[in-house]
């Protein structure tokens, strides 16, 4: 029989204490959270995580936590881009089944490392995960936005009728059934290219929370579908993952559900106006938007990789150094959150300006 007397001490170990400021704060991460979800498609996750890290919840918590809120949200947000037709939902769910099988590889992996090297190896894990995707991926679809950018403002070929990434060409000459048709997306291609696709998608949902690093420049780069399907279809691949992780993660008691309601509130929000939002602006700038804040929060996990180093005693560091590098961490997190708020909600009222300028431009003419 278990020992009850030790689950009190275990409970304030893995969640944290909530006061006012700390809730304001979370509400205010799951708003913007949910407008870059809106907006990019990636499930707003490398926002939302890093932020609840960087108050003092443990990793595994702060993953878990975030996957169980990501279902309302992702359904919400699909639901909004479905109607503005930039969701695929054939190849949501297509990807979405081997997406569910890399979440629970990945759950395992976590365990592990919880296991063998505690809450500081949890973290530290999660940190480098961070730090590493965040500045591969980010910065190969900034220097994309970038030639996608210049491309437009020459008068080249505009991005929203961007030709298909020459990976993404190649493969879709390749026969090999099953061949999968998608209307949406405009792109035929083989089960066996998604497969993998789905798979690191779900593996990095469960490893930092954030699948859309895979699944949006996937779809992208390998399949050949745009960056406003790309976004907007991951929101079905993150509403599945979001349902089959939280019920692992649950399961294994690592849901703070405290946290999973507050963001959840202020996500719910965000994820709409995010949504409208991408119809205002072109494709580049939604790659634009999502390189921006990734370099931006990896710069914020780096200087947070220290103090777990520290923990499991493979470097030593004076504690004033430690401090200064945790408020560090905090403020360059902060400076992702309202750098991302403000790109946004630019190109927001940017779009909502110009097209009412428009419209003023036809009636006159009428």
């Amino acid at each position: 029989m278990a020992d009850v007397s030790q689950i009190p001490t275990d409970i304030n170990q893995v969640f944290i204490t909530l006061d006012a400021a700390k809730i304001g704060f979370l509400f205010i991460v799951g708003f913007i959270g949910g407008l870059v979800s809106g907006f990019i498609g990636s499930g707003g996750a490398f926002v939302l995580t890093p932020g609840m890290m960087s108050l003092g919840v443990p990793a595994a918590v702060a993953v878990a936590s975030n996957m169980c809120h990501k279902f309302p949200k992702a359904v919400v947000g699909a639901y909004r881009r479905l109607k503005y037709g930039q969701v695929d939902l054939k190849l949501g769910l297509v990807m979405a089944t081997t997406a569910g099988i890399g979440v629970l590889v990945g759950i395992k992996i976590q365990e592990f490392i919880k296991h063998t090297w505690g809450e500081a190896g949890s973290n530290l894990y999660v940190s480098v995960a961070f730090f590493v995707v965040l500045v591969v991926v980010g910065g190969y679809v900034f220097m994309d936005a970038q030639k996608a950018k210049k491309k437009a403002l020459q008068g080249g070929v505009d991005a929203e009728k961007e030709v298909m990434a020459p990976l993404a060409q190649k493969l879709a000459k390749i026969n090999l059934p099953p061949m999968i048709t998608f209307k949406t997306a405009g792109i035929r291609m083989s089960f066996w290219f998604i497969a993998p696709v789905g798979f690191l998608t779900g593996l990095l949902a469960a490893t930092i929370a954030v699948g859309g690093f895979i699944g949006v420049p996937g779809m992208i780069y390998v399949l050949g579908a745009s960056a406003l399907v790309a976004s907007a279809t991951e929101l079905v691949v993150a509403g599945v993952m979001g349902f089959t992780g939280s019920i692992k993660w649950a399961l294994l008691g690592m849901v703070d559900l405290r946290l999973t309601l507050i963001i959840l509130m202020g996500s719910l929000f965000g994820v709409q106006l995010g949504a409208i939002g991408t119809t205002y602006v072109k494709d580049y700038m939604v790659k634009f938007v999502m390189s921006t804040i990734m370099l931006i929060v990896a710069a914020s996990r780096l200087l947070a990789i220290p103090e777990y180093l520290v923990a499991l005693k493979l470097m030593e560091l004076p504690a004033d150094t430690i401090k200064i590098l945790k408020t560090g961490s905090f403020i360059i997190m902060c400076i992702a959150l309202a750098v991302g708020a403000f790109i946004i909600m630019s190109a927001i009222i940017k779009g909502m300006v110009q097209e009412r300028q428009a419209k003023a431009a036809l009636a006159h003419r009428a």
